[in-house]
């Protein structure tokens, strides 16, 4: 391995899924200005939209995503464009 091309300041670092509120604690380098009280201790903390917790390849549930009105937004959004 070269040397001198890693991070060197490692930390302990809180990451939140904001779709199931579930935390949990890694080191990492990622900057943050937010922090969270986790077991008595502040850590910096990470918002996700999906973690392993919540993404239906590891859960096996698939969740139901509201896409009514997509397609009929799109029809007209680019029906100006049909000859």
């Amino acid at each position: 391995m070269r040397k001198g091309i890693h991070p060197e300041n490692y930390r302990m670092v809180a990451f939140k899924d904001m779709s199931n509120e579930d935390v949990f604690l890694t080191r990492s380098t990622v900057n943050t200005k937010e922090t969270i009280d986790v077991d008595g201790v502040e850590y910096p903390l990470v918002k996700l939209e999906i973690s392993r917790s919540s993404h239906p390849f590891y859960t096996g549930k698939s969740k139901l995503i509201d896409t009514a009105g997509r397609i009929d937004k799109f029809k007209s959004k680019y029906a100006k464009f049909k000859k």
